[in-house]
């Protein structure tokens, strides 16, 4: 790896009293102030939309349709696995439903081109040639998801959560080829939401347990001086041990500011990079807008509270039929692409209720390129609170436009610079890169501070910075 200069500097302030974060050798993204301790400036952080491909997905077997949707995708060793709902309306009003909803599964090897296989599994009009994996009252909603937990026996490596109005609640279901489905117990394991959404769940392996997230009406209120939803659609999160017996829900909370809005999807997951880290691209549902709805992003270290962005990361204006009721989700899954290390492929949906059939479209962010420290060519700095790592280098996810640049000074928990890391010292970064080796006068050895409380103070001008790590 190249060992690139570094052009950052933080403040000087705060008090040494604060609390040392350690970080170890995680990826820690700035899509939180959970690292900064003072901005100083023009920095300020910024929401990234990620970039529009092409189609990789067309709802368009007589089984299928224009209100297919509630997609998840998951990698599986050479696999990319899409599983889905298969569903048609008469797009003109008054809105009918043209036949029964069907689970369906469909696969690709380069996230660029799925097929549906031939499954032989469910009879439509007369043939069992096609995709269909599921025709029971799970079908409206079921999500499906390949299980991480180490101790998961091979019969139940995919797991799937789903139902709505007949069980009164959510029921959990196993499959050992996410093709062959059994439900494991006939009653809902969650039953304390409304369900009308995509309902997902997970394992998460920083926390070592399984997390479902699904659509509630929240009551609304005010908790511990927190915001929460006001009798609007809303998230709630539960929490299980063996995916069985699920502890009482708990609704989402949100940092101060965070505007109260009706939420519908949520497509929460662990960030593959930094699975301590949870995101989301929960739907911004408008229904005084035309029903219209707009993913956002959001992100959170517990679970529950999330800091969430108001700009929509997929607007309407991205390519195309994404302006009607229901029309722009985020389905559940991000995962870099064989060969492209550097980059994140996400899908959104698009001609829900439309005249032609719902499409699944391919979208890209850089690696770590949901929110960034960004600041104009004016400059400004950054300061982080102390923190204590685990590794000899530290390295930068950074993109500095022409004429900027990043320098970087390393200060004990006090505040003062480290003999020979100050920000004279620093060799400025003026490229593009997202793991950049920060040197000081061509050193980059940090291991004499390995373990030891520091603060980074970040000088930045004309560009972006969007992650950490010591390495």
């Amino acid at each position: 790896m190249k060992i690139f200069p570094a052009l950052l500097v933080l403040f000087i302030a705060s008090s040494a009293s604060a609390e040392t974060i350690d970080i170890g050798d995680r990826v820690e993204l700035f899509a939180d102030d959970f690292l900064i301790g003072k901005l100083g400036g023009e920095v300020e952080q910024k929401v990234h939309q990620p970039v529009p491909h092409d189609v990789v997905f067309s709802a368009d077997a007589t089984w299928e349709g224009n209100t297919s949707g509630y997609y998840s995708l998951f990698r599986d060793g050479d696999l990319i696995r899409m599983i889905y709902r298969g569903w048609a309306h008469r797009p003109a009003k008054p809105v009918k439903a043209l036949h029964r909803e069907f689970t369906c599964y469909a696969e690709s090897k380069d996230g660029l081109n799925f097929t549906k296989p031939k499954l032989g599994l469910v009879e439509w009009e007369g043939s069992k040639e096609n995709n269909i994996i599921l025709d029971d009252d799970s079908t409206h909603n079921f999500f499906a998801f390949k299980d991480l937990n180490p101790d998961c026996p091979p019969g139940a490596l995919y797991k799937g959560i789903g139902g709505e109005k007949k069980e009164g609640g959510l029921c959990v279901y196993q499959s050992a080829d996410a093709i062959h489905w059994k439900k494991i117990t006939d009653e809902p394991v969650i039953s304390d939401g409304a369900f009308d959404s995509q309902n997902l769940a997970f394992w998460d392996p920083h926390a070592k347990l399984y997390r479902a997230y699904y659509r509630i009406f929240s009551k609304g209120g005010t908790e511990g001086g927190e915001w929460k939803p006001k009798g609007v659609r809303a998230i709630r999160t539960s929490t299980s041990k063996d995916y069985l017996n699920w502890e009482p829900g708990t609704d989402l909370t949100y940092t101060e500011g965070t505007p109260e809005q009706h939420l519908y999807t949520n497509a929460v997951q662990p960030y593959f990079r930094a699975p301590h880290l949870l995101i989301g691209f929960p739907t911004r549902y408008l229904p005084d807008e035309g029903e219209r709805v707009e993913p956002v992003f959001m992100m959170s270290r517990d679970g529950i509270k999330f800091r969430r962005y108001n700009e929509p990361v997929v607007p309407e204006s991205a390519p195309a039929d994404r302006a009607g009721n229901r029309s722009n989700y985020m389905t559940w899954g991000l995962f870099s692409r064989p060969g492209h290390p550097d980059e994140i492929s996400v899908y959104a949906t698009e001609a829900y209720y439309g005249e032609v059939p719902g499409r699944v479209r391919r979208f890209s962010y850089r690696l770590d390129g949901f929110v960034s420290l960004s600041a104009p060519a004016g400059g400004g700095t950054v300061l982080t609170k102390p923190l204590k790592g685990k590794g000899q280098t530290l390295t930068v996810n950074c993109a500095i436009n022409k004429g900027g640049g990043l320098k970087a000074e390393l200060q004990d928990a006090e505040g003062n610079p480290l003999s020979g890391f100050g920000l004279a010292d620093s060799d400025p970064f003026t490229g593009n890169d997202t793991a950049a080796t920060l040197s000081w006068n061509g050193k980059s050895d940090l291991s004499a501070w390995e373990g030891q409380a520091i603060r980074i103070k970040f000088e930045l001008k004309d560009g972006d910075l969007y992650s950490i790590q010591f390495r």
